[in-house]
């Protein structure tokens, strides 16, 4: 910190502004002094004397925390010579602070299990622990606090220990396993089985089950496990104490998934879990949902662990399908919460059964599939007296389609056409309640599309009576039926007598606020399904899109609306296609002027975006058939509608969210016409470039790209497109090469690197003979350690498809011409390359890049083989085999190794194994 050590009052000021001052800016300034202070060097001391003090429970939580943070980020600022004093100094705090305050000690017990997992000098940790600890009862919840952290702590993101010394300590924790149950067996027993005591028992235990180092046989006998399900059957158990006998059952489950490896325990768990049952039913009777959410998650992890079993050897042991029955009884609870939580299990199930397609199986499985369905199709309901359509945001909202996507999902085992066929008749039989039509009207929308259409005389009957529906049903059952007619629009076009009066009742449907936007999707639905017998209809679309704003529609249903359109507009006859499409832009066109002429005397713009989405909708769905030699219909329309996307460019130029509006419209229309768009190119790039110069927006960057793509591979544009990828490069390298500049501008590095993959793509040579390749590629090595999903994606594509060209197409005839481009490309930056790439994997990037860096190593090594294995040498010699101040150790034969494998692989999948192994001794 600047100005030195600050005084412990001053800090201790600090600590109390932040917790009690009642100004929030003053709050603020003291949340940024200590975050600063924290950063410091000086934190370690200041910490460790705010413990000393133990002054109040702000000032040490602070304190604790501090510590924690310090030892999990800047191990390294610490000497090794004072490793040791660290932790006595930690193990004193921990104990002189106990009765202060739980979550100090919870912080503290992180920052001592962080230390130990660092420390490779403290060897034996659980058995320094336990001398210091076990002796005395008040001391006991603090030693189970620290072991129950320690496994947590071994796999964490923030502490980069390396495979090694992970495996290491794994090692040592199995050694003492065993002694840690011992342990956990005497706290209760010495304590009684108090509620506090056995929530930490508990909770430490699975911790360790979770790390995956307990002895099964020694536990399947074990007193602990005893406990557990005692605490389970009792129906005075406290909430707490339930909750984490639950979380410790589950992960006792989650490591016995393997059940030949740990059969003893496998046994004990899953006959276990089989007596709570009666405890579940006790529970419902009680009206006890926490209590009842706990046994279907118990339920729901047996059943996920014993999946498997139950496949392979259905009936037999562990593969009981008493597991289903249990999965069943939690669907028939009311509450639609309890039936969520089995979600997971049954898409997996479903999942496996669809890939074995064994019909005996399938046979096997399909009743209690069909319960299932019918207890979802229960939950599906709406209250009887819900008024209004049903709604889409809220919790019961996302779960319906939580069970859209199941019913999908799993429909295969039913027989879609026997389940639709099933629910469209008990619609008919009887008069049901409308909340239990709704939700039979809900699941056929499911499935739908799904049913076999070949000779079903049902289908069409049942859209039949759908548009029979009075307009004095529920609106709900309005709004689903016409979920359920815009799902059905492939048996329209099987059935065209349906179009017309399917159409007229989703016209109905327009015209009512709560259907309007429900309608509009279903039209859309029934255009995309039936283009061609939609021509006869195309001037009431027309019709409709051109009083769109007097319909009570959503942004979204309106662009579905026109989607829907210019779907039918596109197998219009061609002289047809640019009139009709023309006067489909010119509402929109009138709008953006009318806009633009409001503007012109006010202070604030009115916002474009309604009408550049539709526009954008229009271009993008408009494809109409084109003769080869043929000028594309649609370019007329797109010059005339050029000059008002360029005016309100020109006027939002410096509103982003504008912008990338206005170049979506325009690269969709790009795309619409294709090589047709050349006259729009030298106006749009001339902008683009001008406003680039003074707002960097990276669409612009996109666009380009678009451009490249469509007129990349041509002589006559290709000057142009290079000269604008000149300008475009020029304020972009001067915003990346900016102070972290990489990283606060993850899209401008994604946009760049798709514009010239583009140009590699195209034309390779013009882009390899150019001026501006050499930053380029320099820009590509920086950024190749930039930790960005979708930006590291580019350049690691950007990379991998320039090299390329100097290995595929062989036989093209500037092969050579190319071959060689990139040999003086990797002559000058190789080196540099593979370097960034390895330490970037090691140091930098997330493990879900490994596949793109390997694509990247994969196309070097068929480039030049004896090249980077030299380059991987030099790269390797530079990797230090400890790394200072912490725990990651890497051995000289684990280098040798690596090197080997790599430059041995015959194929890119061998190349991303070795170095996603390589990578993990680092984290």
């Amino acid at each position: 910190m600047e100005g030195g050590k600050p005084s412990l009052a001053l800090v201790h000021q600090a600590v109390q502004a932040l917790y009690h001052d009642p100004d929030p800016a003053g709050k603020e300034r003291a949340s940024a002094w200590l975050g600063e202070l924290q950063r410091s060097l000086y934190a370690w001391e200041i910490s460790d004397q705010l413990l000393q003090l133990k002054q109040d429970v702000e000032s040490c939580y602070f304190a604790a925390q501090t510590m924690k943070m310090k030892i999990q980020t800047s191990f390294h600022e610490l000497p090794a010579d004072t490793h040791t004093a660290l932790r006595d100094s930690l193990l004193s705090h921990i104990e002189n602070l106990k009765d202060l305050s739980p979550v100090i000690i919870t912080q503290l017990a992180l920052a001592i299990a962080d230390l130990a997992l660092q420390m490779a000098s403290w060897k034996g940790c659980v058995h320094t622990l336990i001398e210091k600890y076990s002796s005395e009862v008040s001391s006991m919840l603090v030693l189970v606090e620290i072991l129950t952290v320690l496994p947590e702590e071994v796999h964490s993101r923030s502490l980069r220990i390396g495979a090694n010394r992970r495996a290491e300590i794994i090692q040592d924790l199995a050694c003492y396993s065993n002694t840690v149950v011992s342990l956990l067996v005497t706290c209760v027993e010495k304590v009684g089985g108090s509620e506090g005591m056995l929530i930490k028992v508990l909770r430490c235990l699975g911790s360790w089950f979770n790390l995956g180092v307990l002895d099964g046989s020694l536990l399947a006998n074990n007193q602990l496990l005893h406990i557990l399900f005692q605490v389970l059957q009792r129906d005075e158990t406290p909430t707490n104490l339930h909750e984490a006998a639950t979380d410790c059952v589950c992960s006792a489950l989650c490591v016995v998934e393997n059940a030949d490896a740990s059969a003893p325990l496998a046994a004990r768990l899953f006959q276990g879990v089989l007596t709570l049952e009666t405890a579940y039913h006790m529970a419902v009777a009680r009206e006890d949902l926490d209590k009842v959410l706990n046994y279907c998650r118990i339920f729901t992890e047996l059943a996920e662990t014993f999946l498997e079993a139950m496949v392979r050897s259905p009936g037999q042991g562990v593969g009981d399908l008493r597991t289903l029955e249990l999965l069943l009884i939690c669907a028939g609870h009311p509450q639609y919460e309890v039936v969520d939580i089995t979600f997971n299990f049954w898409y997996r199930l479903g999942e496996h059964l669809y890939s074995t397609n064994n019909a005996v199986l399938n046979g096997l499985f399909r009743p209690y599939i069909q319960r299932l369905l019918y207890a979802l199709a229960r939950h599906c309901q709406l209250d009887p007296d819900h008024e209004g359509i049903p709604e889409d945001m809220d919790d019961f909202g996302e779960f319906r389609m939580r069970v859209s996507d199941l019913v999908k999902d799993t429909i295969f085992l039913v027989g879609a056409t026997e389940c639709f066929s099933q629910l469209y008749s008990s619609l008919k039989e009887g008069s049901p309640p409308w909340e239990v039509t709704e939700a039979a009207l809900f699941i056929m929308a499911a499935i739908a599309k799904t049913v076999d259409l070949e000779g079903n005389p049902m289908l069409p009957e049942v859209l039949e009576q759908l548009v029979l529906l009075p307009q004095t049903v529920h609106p709900a059952v309005r709004y689903t039926s016409m979920e359920l007619v815009g799902e059905m629009g492939e048996v329209v076009s099987r059935h065209p007598r349906c179009l017309d009066p399917v159409l007229r009742y989703l016209m109905e449907g327009l015209k009512e606020k709560a259907l309007a936007s429900v309608a509009a999707k279903g039209i859309h639905n029934i255009c995309s399904m039936c283009r061609d017998h939609m021509t006869q209809h195309f001037q009431t679309l027309l019709d409709i899109a051109r009083a769109l704003d007097t319909f009570a529609l959503s942004p979204n249903a309106a662009v579905e609306l026109l989607k829907g359109t210019v779907l039918v507009l596109s197998r219009l006859p061609p002289e047809k296609v640019a009139e009709c499409l023309s006067d489909l832009c010119a509402v929109q066109v009138t709008a953006l002027q009318k806009l633009l002429s409001q503007e012109a005397s006010k202070d604030k713009p009115a916002d474009p975006t309604v009408w550049l989405d539709r526009l954008a909708a229009i271009f993008r769905h408009t494809n109409p058939a084109v003769e080869s030699g043929q000028t594309h219909p649609c370019q007329r329309v797109i010059q005339e509608v050029w000059p008002v996307l360029s005016q309100t460019l020109h006027r939002h130029q410096a509103d982003n969210r504008i912008v990338e509006r206005c170049c979506r419209c325009l690269r969709f229309a790009v795309r619409c016409v294709g090589k047709d768009s050349a006259p729009l190119l030298q106006p749009l790039v001339t902008q683009m470039v001008s406003v680039y110069q003074v707002h960097p927006h990276s669409c612009f960057l996109y666009l380009g790209s678009i451009l490249v793509d469509e007129h990349g591979s041509g002589d006559s544009c290709l000057q142009g497109l290079l000269d604008m990828l000149q300008a475009l490069c020029v304020p972009t390298f001067q915003l990346l090469e900016q102070p972290n500049g990489l990283r606060n501008h993850p899209d401008t590095v994604d946009d760049l690197f798709r514009l010239v993959t583009r140009f590699v793509q195209r034309s390779p040579i013009a882009l390899l003979s150019s001026q501006i390749i050499v930053r380029i590629i320099q820009c590509a090595i920086a950024a190749t350690a930039l930790d960005h999903r979708e930006a590291n994606c580019s350049v690691m594509k950007f990379i991998r498809d320039l090299i390329h060209t100097g290995v595929g197409s062989k036989h093209a005839d500037d092969f050579e011409v190319r071959k060689q481009l990139i040999g003086q490309v990797l002559e000058q930056q190789g080196q540099q390359l593979v370097t960034q790439l390895i330490h970037s994997s090691c140091f930098c990037l997330s493990p879900y890049t490994v596949p793109d860096v390997a694509e990247v190593v994969w196309e070097i090594l068929r480039f030049d083989r004896a090249m980077f294995c030299c380059w991987l040498e030099n790269t390797l010699q530079g990797i230090p085999k400890q790394t200072s101040g912490w725990a990651v150790t890497i051995t000289h034969q684990q280098l040798t190794d690596f090197h080997k494998q790599v430059t041995s692989s015959e194929d890119c999948k061998q190349v991303c194994q070795t170095i996603r192994d390589f990578t993990r001794l680092f984290r």
